[in-house]
């Protein structure tokens, strides 16, 4: 089993490298982002661990160009950050797991091994209606042949609208799928993402393709119009 070790912290990363090597792994570890990155691209490797706040390349940066690169390598992160956002961020640019220091070793043999028994994923399917693209591993959305810029949660509303085109959502189900089932805030705050995207993606090219269904939610048109 070989695996990538990108942590700018020497002494951890070298604790890190001599633990998983009695466990049987090959480890190479790398200081910064950029070096990661380049590493990535040269060797195959069963997993990769990647710090978040590094020189040159933050941990994030480096997993979004590998997934945009088409690279589906299991990505863990290992960070102090230990923030919910930042583990959101780190799931959102295609990490697959996030354990903050100080950690236990056996813990990150264990989800290391986890995710190498997964495999590599498959870069997820774009999705479609009409001439809307949203590519949900490049983190892109297209109208026609012109990209439309999309914050996070933007990016997000889309997505679920886009996996169920043609049917009508509440909005509690956007809620309960983007932000989680424990948010607990204004539904209208999906009335406010779903303005955000037709101003961006429907006005300017002169399209309807998100209808308000009175009294029960949102449909995206299956043909995106």
């Amino acid at each position: 089993m070989r695996i990538l070790l990108v942590d700018d912290e020497v002494r951890l990363a070298d604790g890190v490298r001599r633990g998983l090597e009695a466990e049987g792994m090959t480890v190479d570890v790398v200081r910064t982002g950029t070096e990661g990155l380049r590493m990535a691209g040269e060797r195959d490797y069963d997993a990769i661990i990647l710090d978040v706040m590094m020189p040159g390349m933050s941990g994030y940066r480096v997993c979004r160009a590998l997934r945009e690169e088409g690279d589906w390598t299991p990505v863990l992160f290992l960070t102090a950050k230990d923030g919910e956002w930042d583990e959101v961020e780190g799931l959102d640019t295609g990490g697959d797991d996030w354990l903050t220091k100080p950690f236990s070793y056996p813990v990150l043999v264990a989800r290391i091994r986890a995710l190498v028994r997964r495999g590599v994923r498959e870069r997820p399917a774009v999705l479609e209606a009409g001439d809307l693209r949203l590519d949900p591993a490049a983190r892109k959305v297209f109208r026609g042949e012109h990209e439309v810029s999309l914050t996070a949660r933007e990016l997000a509303v889309l997505d679920y609208l886009m996996r169920r085109r043609g049917e009508v959502v509440t909005k509690r189900e956007v809620i309960a799928n983007v932000w989680g089932e424990d948010f607990d805030a204004d539904p209208n705050i999906v009335e406010v993402y779903v303005g955000h995207l037709r101003a961006k993606l429907d006005r300017p090219f002169g399209r309807r393709a998100i209808e308000t269904v009175r009294g029960a939610g949102y449909r995206l048109s299956a043909d995106g119009g």
